[in-house]
């Protein structure tokens, strides 16, 4: 398999969810994973706001950094990652339907605010 570009995923290290997902991906994506940097939005603030993103954001919104510093966030940044998984390839595409994605994006939104707001962690 030709190596992938590396990715850096800011994501919520705090939710056991999150963590979850993140061991779920890395079982699933092999020897792909290995090109997946996966850093915590708590103990990354300042490099994410070096680059323009607003912590509280990546918090509510998966980002994903690509190798030439170009970032993606929510359904696009899972759809970036799904791309590298085989099996997930077929939901990627799924996922990216016009017609689903802005309903996914939605929901995702709404699912994620519940939570922070359940755990006293919305401003």
């Amino acid at each position: 398999m030709a190596e992938l570009p590396p990715l850096k995923v800011y994501y919520d290290g705090i939710c056991p969810g999150c963590r979850r997902d993140r061991a779920r991906y890395e079982r699933w994506a092999g020897e792909a994973g290995d090109q997946v940097a996966w850093r915590d939005v708590t103990e990354h603030q300042a490099t994410l706001r070096e680059k323009g993103v607003d912590p509280q954001a990546a918090l509510l919104s998966l980002h994903v950094e690509e190798e030439g510093g170009r970032i993606t966030e929510g359904i696009d940044a899972y759809i970036l990652l799904m791309r590298r998984v085989p099996p997930l390839k077929p939901l990627a595409w799924l996922i990216g339907l016009p017609g689903l994605k802005p309903a996914l994006r939605w929901c995702y939104d709404r699912w994620v605010h519940r939570r922070l707001a359940r755990e006293g962690r919305l401003p």
